[in-house]
């Protein structure tokens, strides 16, 4: 894992990826299935308004926003302003994370108390793998930049198992050590790289 006593990830370009993806998103691309089991594009973003909340809220050190842990994503809950309620928030999620002090101490998150470091990376990883998940699920092109991903792989491949981890990541799938580095990110945080919404529907 990068060292974040000497740097700290910036999530402006992860922040830009997801937006130029959820701007693209066509109202029948809603229903469409995701990589993420059981959900459809429109529950995937309206987990991804909740989480742009609740990052940007632990960067802060602002009370937890979800101390019970996260509720269901469903897309009958979704903004109806998502189109600009999520590119607002991602701008939030990366300026409140640009922030020195927000990478200090403890930060709470859906429940759970981490140190802000460890949190952040958290952050960071939810942005980038829920931006291959929409990439995929509505057949955009996704475009990471490689210090991002070195970050997130960081995090993943100590974190990931065959086993999985529950309520973070399913079993890992082994994934060519040669393969992108983004293929093996989402391979270890347990989605199969060649998926895609044609094979899936």
């Amino acid at each position: 894992m990068p060292d974040i006593t000497t740097a700290t990830p910036d999530f402006a370009q992860a922040s830009r990826a997801l937006t130029s993806l959820v701007q693209r998103v066509t109202d029948d691309q809603l229903t469409s299935p995701t990589p993420c089991a059981g959900w459809v594009v429109g529950d995937l973003l309206d987990h991804l308004v909740g989480l742009t909340i609740a990052f940007r809220m632990a960067a802060e050190k602002a009370p937890d926003a979800a101390p019970g842990g996260p509720g269901d994503s469903t897309m009958a809950n979704l903004d109806p302003g998502w189109r600009t309620v999520l590119p607002a928030q991602l701008d939030q999620l990366a300026a409140a994370w640009r922030v020195p002090s927000a990478w200090t101490g403890e930060a709470a998150a859906g429940g759970v108390v981490l140190p802000a470091e460890v949190m952040g990376l958290f952050a960071l990883n939810e942005v980038l793998v829920h931006g291959w998940d929409l990439a995929r699920a509505t057949g955009q092109a996704y475009d990471v930049d490689p210090r991002t991903l070195e970050w997130v792989h960081g995090l993943v491949s100590q974190q990931a198992s065959s086993q999985g981890t529950p309520g973070l990541f399913g079993p890992s799938i082994a994934v060519p050590d040669e393969a992108a580095l983004l293929d093996r990110v989402v391979g270890l945080t347990g989605r199969d790289p060649a998926w895609s919404a044609a094979v899936a529907s």
